[in-house]
């Protein structure tokens, strides 16, 4: 079934604010709840892609606090701590870590309008040792009550969301796919438009039909691809 030209539009609006420069990875963050939390707030913010180190042997879940999140925010998988900061810091991240340490700072300090990612760890113990190390700057939110942190999910969502303050008073939010590579743009949207036909695309090893403005895909494809439409 060909996609409605306002299905169409809504993708493409949403896809035009993301941003491939900010991000978030989670450590040893396990809860279905709070996993799902985190990316419907990356969802909520425009961030293009999440990333995790888990425990080895442990299937990831979500559950309905994700609201489909996972569909348009995908976490990537990293086997180490180390081999995700060598990841997003040869793409140019800054890497903050939250962390009560002395040489933390207060997280509205910092400034998020360049390419940074946002570590945080466990729902106990937070992140680990060799974690801490590795970050460029620690981070803190300030607390005015008796408990000195807030749920990893919660912190999740306030600092993407300063992020996303500092980046609009800056003018450098993104509102027409600027976020996004040129190069990956393309395929990013018929990924989400078409996804069942891009995995046979994929599946093929040949490249995607090119989109009217509508949507429309402009190549008479096999039946067995229309049908995945």
């Amino acid at each position: 079934m060909p996609l409605l030209p306002r299905r169409f539009e809504r993708l493409r609006t949403v896809l035009n604010q993301r941003m491939a420069d900010l991000t978030v990875l989670v450590e040893h963050v396990e809860k279905p709840h709070n996993l799902s939390a985190i990316l419907r707030s990356c969802d909520a913010v425009g961030v293009l892609e999440a990333h995790a180190v888990s425990f080895s042997g442990r299937p990831r879940t979500f559950n309905s606090t994700a609201q489909g999140s996972q569909r348009w925010v995908p976490l990537r998988d990293h086997a180490t701590i180390a081999s995700a900061v060598h990841h997003l810091k040869d793409r140019g991240f800054k890497l903050y870590g939250t962390n009560l340490g002395v040489d933390a700072r207060d997280y509205r300090d910092c400034d998020f309008t360049g390419p940074c990612a946002f570590v945080l760890g466990a729902e106990k113990w937070g992140l680990t040792e060799e974690a801490t190390g590795l970050m460029d700057q620690a981070v803190f939110i300030p607390m005015r009550g008796m408990v000195q942190s807030l749920n990893v999910s919660v912190a999740t969502a306030t600092l993407l969301f300063e992020a996303l303050r500092q980046r609009q008073a800056a003018g450098v939010a993104p509102h027409n796919g600027e976020g996004i590579p040129a190069e990956q743009y393309g395929d990013l949207l018929f990924e989400w438009a078409y996804p069942q036909v891009a995995a046979w695309c994929r599946e093929q090893g040949r490249s995607y039909p090119a989109l009217s403005g509508d949507g429309e895909i402009l190549e008479d494809l096999p039946r067995t691809a229309k049908l995945r439409c």
